[in-house]
């Protein structure tokens, strides 16, 4: 849950689907390659957050680019503006990462490839337990809804 508390706009964490190569806000970064060393091209990969499962991520993430290249997936044009300094009618042309938890499940819920990669029994056990753990979270009243509204209403 707290993962999606740091996905705020203007904030370290990338909010906007994007990639670049000298663009350290977005996304995916691919730093330029010296002439003659193209075969060592690198990737930074700025969106799994340090609490998610490496294993499952990382199974996830092989399986996406993996596809991209069968199916001969074009990329967008890169992002070089940061990305930490847009305005409202700037980040119209972005795509932005779900705000939530329960956005992200419903973007997993249709996305196949990721559903292929984690297989049918990881698939279905890790959206009924994100689920409840969504469910637990939202039901809680919190000290600052205390603070906020007791007295209010």
């Amino acid at each position: 849950m707290n993962s999606y508390k740091r996905l705020v706009p203007g904030y370290e964490a990338p909010v906007y689907i994007s990639w670049a190569r000298i663009n350290r806000s977005a996304l995916i970064r691919v730093p330029k390659t010296s002439k003659g060393r193209e075969e060592s091209t690198r990737l930074e990969l700025r969106f799994p957050d340090p609490s998610c499962n490496p294993y499952l991520a990382f199974a996830v993430m092989l399986k996406a680019g993996l596809d991209g290249i069968k199916k001969k997936l074009p990329a967008p044009d890169p992002v070089e503006e940061n990305l930490y300094h847009l305005n409202d009618s700037d980040s119209v042309r972005l795509d932005m990462l779900p705000g939530s938890l329960s956005e992200a499940l419903d973007e997993l819920e249709r996305d196949e490839v990721v559903q292929e990669a984690l297989g049918p029994h990881i698939f279905e056990r890790y959206i009924e337990a994100k689920r409840l753990e969504y469910d637990e979270y939202r039901l809680q009243v919190t000290p600052w809804e205390l603070d906020r509204y007791l007295m209010v209403y």
